[in-house]
């Protein structure tokens, strides 16, 4: 049985099943969500260094940090799904 990961750059994939949600990182509700998180220990940073571009919220309370744009995680996650 296969699980389809979306990829959000730089190697780094998210199971397609587990995303909630990907938002812009630029709103005041978004950058206070990503500081609960860091303090709770469940910030995943895989920009390699890069600028965050979007971030995803996942099932499990899990905020990946993509340097990818909201648009483009968004599109593969449509290719997978076959929307």
């Amino acid at each position: 049985m296969s699980h389809p990961v979306v990829h959000i750059g730089f190697g780094n994939v998210v199971a397609a099943s587990r995303i909630v949600a990907v938002v812009s990182p630029g709103s005041s509700p978004i950058k206070k969500l990503r500081e609960e998180s860091a303090a709770r220990g469940k910030l995943v940073d895989a920009t390699e260094g890069k600028k965050t571009r979007s971030l995803i919220i996942t099932d499990s309370d899990h905020i990946v940090l993509s340097a990818l744009s909201v648009e483009t995680i968004v599109q593969r996650i449509e290719e997978i799904k076959g929307i």
